[in-house]
């Protein structure tokens, strides 16, 4: 019974969370993204949802390999956990890309979206510190490899079941891809006029 209940964890672990970074996966993103909606309906709080893309990763992996981008992707991770509370969400959403997830802000927009740039700024500054990565490969002595790499943010607010989970997903992704045109290591927010 006891390696049953074992292996029907591994099978749980497996379906919800990324096995390089153990963070939260897009289905248990998805789940999280849903209850936070549905609180933001009860409390009125506004949430926020950032899409964040690492720049410059595939010049690490294309120079040195996928184990060494591994290796700055799980210590992406570990720093991403170190910039939210404890009921904040990070998950990895693929590749070089991770969603953050903060719920129960403020009931006014004006000071949600002033936390939420607060977050994103400290995820932004701590991502861009730089990275110290150790290779081990068989038979060779490990050898490091300090490497800068820095975010781009795209930020959507999301408050009384206004929008979809998918939605809000598309905001922050469109307000990302607006911080890369404009030249990475930026933090933008969606904006529904634009």
């Amino acid at each position: 019974i006891t390696e049953r209940r074992l292996i029907e964890e591994q099978v749980r672990q497996l379906a919800f969370h990324d096995a390089l970074t153990q963070l939260p996966n897009r289905r248990l993103l998805n789940d999280r993204l849903i209850q936070a909606m549905a609180a933001s309906k009860r409390s009125a709080c506004y949430g926020a949802l950032m899409f964040l893309d690492l720049d410059n990763f595939k010049s690490l992996n294309d120079q040195h390999g996928h184990e060494v981008g591994d290796l700055l992707l799980i210590e992406a991770a570990d720093r991403l956990k170190s910039c939210v509370r404890e009921i904040d969400t990070v998950a990895r959403f693929g590749g070089d890309e991770f969603v953050v997830m903060l719920g129960e802000l403020d009931i006014d927009r004006v000071e949600s979206t002033s936390q939420a740039r607060v977050v994103a700024e400290k995820i932004r500054l701590t991502l861009s510190e730089p990275y110290l990565l150790t290779i081990r490969r068989d038979g060779k002595a490990a050898t490091s490899v300090e490497y800068h790499c820095s975010a781009s943010i795209g930020v959507a607010l999301f408050v009384n079941h206004e929008a979809s989970p998918d939605d809000v997903l598309k905001w922050a992704d469109t307000a990302m891809y607006q911080a890369k045109a404009t030249g990475l290591n930026l933090i933008r927010f969606y904006d529904q006029n634009i």
